[in-house]
């Protein structure tokens, strides 16, 4: 009878009764880091009206950074969320710029300006860290900027104003590079 009860609990033969399971010894294996963080700034839900309902498709816009002075962007659409982010990233793996930094912050003011969006970037003193809001704040965050001012002046179209930082950081000029454009 006590066999019987076993088989229809589906108890196997064993002192754990087949809830014996082995750790992986995952813990002490360090994690090599990846090259570049990324960073989802928005992800945009569109819908086509067909037949049976309606069809979903998303966009993401992602930001990568290795938090030494360089940076990327992209954007990826696909009918699943994490297949967007995925092709986003990848996007921003190609279009990589560096960013010319005077220690934690900036060498000088610049504004950058997309479409409707206007982004003013100023440097700042040591320790004030990064102020600025939205999508300004992930390009700056992972460009390795620890000190600096913005403003994102209007159109807040999330692309637009990613575009608009890039531009800003890609027009700032060391002094050595100034002088140089200046001698010819």
């Amino acid at each position: 009878m006590a066999e019987e009860r076993n088989e229809r609990r589906g108890r196997r033969d064993g002192a754990t009764g087949g809830r014996g399971r082995r750790k992986r010894d995952d813990r002490n294996e360090v994690r090599e880091k990846p090259e570049f963080e990324e960073r989802v700034v928005h992800i945009s839900r569109n819908s086509k009206v067909v037949k049976g309902g309606r069809r979903f498709s998303f966009g993401a816009l992602v930001v990568v950074g290795d938090r030494k002075g360089r940076i990327g962007y992209g954007l990826g659409k696909a009918a699943e969320v994490s297949e967007a982010i995925r092709k986003a990233g990848d996007s921003a793996k190609k279009n990589l710029c560096s960013v010319t930094m005077r220690g934690t912050t900036l060498p000088h003011d610049a504004i950058g300006k997309f479409s409707g969006a206007q982004v003013l970037i100023r440097p700042a003193s040591e320790g004030t860290g990064i102020i600025a809001g939205g999508p300004c704040r992930a390009v700056l965050e992972l460009a390795g900027i620890r000190d600096v001012l913005a403003k994102s002046l209007g159109s807040n179209n999330h692309l637009n104003v990613t575009k608009a930082t890039f531009k800003a950081l890609g027009s700032l000029r060391s002094k050595e590079q100034a002088l140089a454009l200046r001698k010819g």
